[in-house]
């Protein structure tokens, strides 16, 4: 996976490469946070419309309260 700094640009070569390294050996794909967001607080409305749309696009959506 290319790795994509547009907004990472505190993260090294170094850093790419230890990530990059990490992922092989434990065969994962991993996300670099610079200040890990808060989960959302999701009523089970919200909840609901996160699976539809999930189901949809045929992805895994990961909701975060805005900074």
């Amino acid at each position: 996976m290319d790795f994509d700094r547009t907004y990472a640009d505190y993260i090294d070569e170094e850093g790419v490469t230890a990530i990059k390294e990490l992922e092989k050996k434990t065969g994962k794909c991993l996300l670099a946070y610079y200040t890990p967001p808060g989960p959302a607080n999701i009523d089970p409305k919200e909840l609901q419309k996160i699976k539809e749309l999930e189901s949809k696009l045929c992805v895994r959506l990961v909701a975060y309260e805005k900074q």
